[in-house]
């Protein structure tokens, strides 16, 4: 979190946190309907089965490494950007579950009196 004297961390553009997570298939998705690129074009061009592709591009499947790099390899998008985007979605998909955000509250307990 970002801190500067006499200015409210939550008013500060880097600490905010977006209403919802952009995940990475949503960008792929946007970025090929631009193209009018069909999804079935880009499972054949990929080698990604087109049922893979199809739930990425609609949030149901999280974006793998290799897919990434496949996905860069055929539009020239930033396989390390779209990670980016999925370590993203995915962290704060994990601070939505309450039993997890407990466990960890649990674990940095301990961890103090470490």
């Amino acid at each position: 979190m970002i801190k500067i004297q006499g200015i409210d961390p939550d008013m500060i553009a880097n600490n905010l946190t977006p209403a919802y997570p952009t995940h990475p298939g949503e960008v792929v998705k946007d970025e090929i309907e631009y193209r009018k690129i069909s999804q079935r074009k880009l499972a054949e061009q990929t080698g990604i089965p087109y049922k893979v592709l199809n739930d990425i591009l609609n949030g149901r499947r999280s974006m793998t490494t290799a897919t990434a790099m496949m996905l860069e390899a055929a539009l020239g998008v930033p396989a390390d950007s779209l990670m980016r985007l999925q370590l993203k979605y995915n962290m704060q998909q994990a601070t939505r579950d309450k039993s997890f955000m407990e466990r960890l509250a649990q674990i940095r307990k301990y961890a103090a009196l470490l």
